[in-house]
């Protein structure tokens, strides 16, 4: 399969996304665009004002929901924030609107927000699975565990990186990163491609020890 020329990743910010969760998919197409420029990843947010995600760390978003940027993948980061926003009425509006040629895809406990809006029901999904302190406490809950809640008619996968077909769901905070290399893949881009580029970002072994722990796709 050919790649698909100029393929663009738009990833959501919102107060308390956590960092990681964002930055390492958009690291992994910043890093491969030195191999294919037509390639682009930009942020976007319910409005052009700057973002507070996790640790005070702020970001200036490219786009707001009402630019409508034209996009191939839609991304939600994970985060302290995705506790409001699985309730986002507005985000889920948005969602709605993409164009069904968009993929939806997500890291750690973004996959959240689709199983609230019922897109996961009888797809495979999964979720981070190593829980924080308070997470693995009795005043918490293992993420993987609430989105079984959350989505209790989706198929609860443990895999790394899980391919429902149009949604695609990142299991951890690193996750971004073979999420990054996943969308290369889905854009057609060859297995030579995505190497090179784990390569440049002296990635290769964990690239390989992650790559198998995939389902679907």
């Amino acid at each position: 399969m050919s790649h698909k020329p100029g393929f663009r990743l738009g990833v959501y910010v919102f107060k308390d996304a956590e960092i990681v969760d964002f930055a390492a998919p958009y690291g992994v197409f910043s890093v491969a665009r030195r191999l294919d420029p037509s390639l682009d990843a930009f942020l976007i947010a319910e409005s052009l004002r700057p973002v507070q995600t996790q640790a005070g760390f702020t970001v200036l978003p490219n786009y707001a929901f009402a630019d409508h940027p034209a996009m191939d993948a839609f991304l939600i980061p994970g985060g302290l924030g995705t506790r409001q926003e699985t309730y986002n009425a507005n985000l889920h509006r948005y969602i709605q609107e993409l164009p069904e040629a968009t993929l939806l895809t997500s890291v750690c406990t973004g996959s959240w927000i689709y199983g609230q809006m019922g897109l996961l029901d009888g797809l495979p999904a999964t979720n981070r699975k190593e829980p924080d302190r308070i997470e693995a406490s009795n005043m918490g809950r293992v993420p993987i565990d609430r989105l079984a809640e959350i989505a209790p008619a989706a198929k609860i996968s443990r895999a790394r990186i899980v391919d429902a077909g149009r949604i695609i769901t990142g299991g951890g905070i690193a996750s971004g990163m073979e999420m990054g290399f996943y969308l290369l893949e889905r854009a057609g881009y060859d297995e030579a491609f995505v190497r090179e580029v784990a390569r440049i970002m002296e990635y290769a072994k964990a690239y390989e020890l992650y790559r198998p722990d995939r389902q679907g796709g």
